[in-house]
């Protein structure tokens, strides 16, 4: 069942945390060490600064919206993946919609040869960031040659005095297919589960929020390897039916946009934060309204085709309930 996001009473200590993959997020200028040629004003996309300032206003539009149906404010913690740099993220968070919301980011340049990144989103006046760092991912192709993957950003922070560390991921894709591609997800889901384990030695029943686009759903070998290993809870595995995801592929839904979370968010402690529920942000202005693709997320282009959607993907989110 899609989002009603009318009807609900609003709260105001409920927390949103989100993630979004934002489709391609290029500035329109031509970078020399990454391949970033079709996303300029000449290149294949004909990608201008037109439709990249249309771009930004559909995203922040979107993100200021996330979980406010139901919420007194939009989210304070955003994970986003698909974005070129900086520069990008300083128009999201500067654009009409977000320019008031005292948003700030965490980001590194990754490895990716297309030059895509994840970065981290915040409300500085709610968040505070304790310590961040990119986390390399070394994994290697059939042929034995290194993968230019994005990195894992690990950020610690407080929200309400309480200590969450968030792990942003956008594990390798399945563009040499799915089977043969297994390994490197699995690889991705040992690296966290390292990282994971390192921060559990160091302190007591740390609170563990893993989010991303981990082209994997749920369901899949990777996913389930993670959650099991570590103990974690994925609210994401009830939301995908057949007829909903937060990505559509060959008229298939899938769900590899997923915001993963520690047992200890069902404490419900004074003075903490706890599971309260989790969705698809699928409200109808983000889906295509006609044709054969009709409620599939409106993305931005179809192959070459500018369209001038959103993104190819729904955000997620999750809500949690602080309890004073």
């Amino acid at each position: 069942m899609a989002l009603n996001i009318f009807r609900s009473k609003k709260s105001d200590n409920l927390y949103t945390i989100a993630f979004y993959n934002l489709e391609n997020l290029f500035d329109t200028d031509n970078h020399a060490h990454t391949l970033d040629d079709d996303f300029t004003p000449r290149g294949k996309k004909k990608w201008t600064k037109k439709r990249y300032r249309k771009k930004i206003k559909k995203l922040s539009k979107t993100i200021s919206k996330l979980g406010t149906h139901n919420n007194t404010y939009m989210p304070v913690i955003i994970g986003v993946a698909e974005v070129e740099n900086k520069k990008v993220l300083d128009d999201l968070i500067n654009s009409d919609a977000l320019s008031h919301r005292n948003l700030a980011y965490v980001h590194y340049d990754s490895p990716d040869e297309r030059g895509i990144d994840t970065a981290l989103l915040y409300r500085d006046k709610q968040f505070k960031v304790l310590h961040s760092e990119a986390i390399p991912l070394h994994i290697k192709n059939l042929d034995g040659q290194p993968d230019a993957t994005r990195d894992i950003l690990y950020v610690k922070g407080e929200l309400n005095a309480e200590a969450f560390h968030i792990f942003v991921n956008h594990w390798p894709s399945k563009r040499s297919g799915d089977e043969e591609t297994s390994y490197k997800r699995v690889a991705a889901a040992n690296r966290v589960l390292e990282l994971m384990e390192t921060i559990k030695n160091q302190e007591d029943d740390p609170h563990f929020i893993l989010m991303g686009d981990f082209n994997d759903g749920p369901k899949s070998k990777s996913i389930k390897h993670l959650v099991q290993s570590a103990g974690l809870y994925n609210p994401m595995e009830k939301l995908l039916t057949p007829d909903r995801g937060s990505a559509n592929y060959k008229f298939t839904w899938g769900l590899f946009d997923q915001i993963i979370v520690s047992h200890n968010l069902f404490d419900h402690k004074k003075g903490t934060h706890s599971f309260a529920h989790a969705n698809i942000f699928d409200s109808e202005d983000l889906k295509e309204w006609k044709g054969r693709f009709r409620g599939n997320p409106f993305r931005t282009y179809v192959g070459k085709k500018y369209i001038g959607g959103y993104s190819d993907h729904f955000p997620v989110y999750i809500q949690l309930s602080y309890k004073n």
